[in-house]
Formats: structure tokens, sequence, C-alpha cells
């Protein structure tokens, strides 16, 4: 009964987390990597290799960036302080870590679709009447859709499993920014077995499921499965 109770409130405090942050990341990832599929401009993969550092670099050091960046001190964090907004060690941050974390998943794929969209059909939907704006939605998206929610879901599990950012970032608070993988290592650390095990068997098949519906929407399955 214990290890339900540890349960519940980690458990709603990382799907809200992974929901705003996958939220977020879908709509930045989306819009940028709409940007650079079809935008020719210089700095162009500069820009590219930067966007996609989250998916390399250690959690703890963006959470590091985040840190300087978001604290008291920091150039953000001071602005921010002016309107009593304060992210640091709130859930918000929490979010704010895990879109930056999860962020490159929805990009790359997102970028990848855009650039798999035949520019001829474009063309013809402009030829035809259709705005820019008209295009993208009746033409770029229904194209592309398929890889974009693929790479929605993938941001989704990683930033439901996100630790090492959002742990440098918004701590281990329980009932307030304690998520489910945080609260696994306080579990272990905290020699809680019980509470390990059944979160640890939660979040793994969350994930498992997540990637499964990934796959399954993988860009060409569906060209495989009708052939």
């Amino acid at each position: 009964m214990a290890a339900l109770d540890a349960l519940w409130s980690p458990l709603w405090l990382s799907l809200k987390v992974a929901g705003w942050a996958s939220l977020l990341a879908t709509l930045l990832g989306t819009a940028v990597g709409w940007l650079l599929a079809r935008g020719r401009f210089p700095g162009r993969n500069v820009l590219d290799t930067l966007l996609t550092l989250p998916m390399v670099l250690p959690p703890t050091v963006l959470g590091y960036y985040l840190l300087v960046l978001l604290g008291r001190h920091g150039p953000l964090g001071r602005w921010l302080a002016q309107y009593d907004i304060l992210l640091i060690f709130t859930w918000q941050g929490a979010v704010l870590a895990a879109t930056v974390v999860a962020f490159p998943l929805v990009f790359k794929p997102a970028r990848a679709a855009f650039e798999a969209v035949d520019g001829q059909l474009e063309q013809a939907a402009r030829v035809l009447g259709c705005s820019n704006m008209a295009v993208f939605w009746r033409v770029t998206v229904p194209l592309a859709w398929r890889g974009i929610l693929a790479g929605v879901l993938l941001a989704f599990a990683r930033a439901l499993g996100e630790f090492g950012a959002t742990l440098m970032v918004a701590g281990s608070i329980p009932g307030k920014t304690q998520t489910l993988s945080i609260a696994v290592y306080e579990a272990v650390q905290a020699g809680q077995d019980d509470a390990a095990n059944l979160l640890v068997a939660v979040i793994s098949a969350v994930c498992i499921s997540v990637l499964l519906a990934a796959g399954w929407l993988a860009p060409g399955r569906l060209g495989r499965q009708q052939g």
C-alpha cells in the first residue's frame, strides 16, 4: 500500500511535465524543422548542430546551463524575477528542462519529414491559388504528419524519463517537483525496494508502449504494409 501511495504523486507530475514538454517541443520543433527543411541561409548547418546538441550533451550539463541562465543571477532569471517569475525548484522548471532535452527528438524527425515532402506538390498547390499557409496545412503537414507524430511520441517518452536536467533545475521536492525517475532514485537510496520496483515497472511499461506506437508511425511503414 505504501508503494502505491508513493506512485500516484510522481506519476501524475511526470505525466503533466511530459505532456507540457511534448507540447512545447512539438510547437518549437515543428516550426524549426520546417524552417531548416525549406530555408536556405548562412549558418544553417551550424544552427542545426546547436539545436541537436541536447541529444548528445549529458543532461546534467544541460541542467547546469539552465541553472546559469535561469538562476537569480542569470541573465534570464534576473529579468523574470522582475515579474515575480521563478522557475528554479518548480514544476514549470521541470517542464523547461524536459522540453530542452526532448526538443531534438521532435526537431530532427520533423525536418526529415518535411524534406521528404515532394516540393512539386507544394508548388502545384500554389499555382492553384493556395497561400503559403494553406499549402503548409493542406499539403505539407498531411504528408509529413506520421514522421512528426513519431518524433512527438519519442519526445514524450524522453521527457517522461528525464532525470539529470530536471534534478539540477527543479530538485526533488515530494509532491512538487519529484518526477517518476527522481522518485526511483530516491526510493533506491532509501532502500525502499517495493516502491522502486513499482515505479520502474510503470515507467518502463509506459515508455515501451510509446516506443511501439512511434515505431508503427515511422515513415515508410505504411508504404511497406501496402506493398
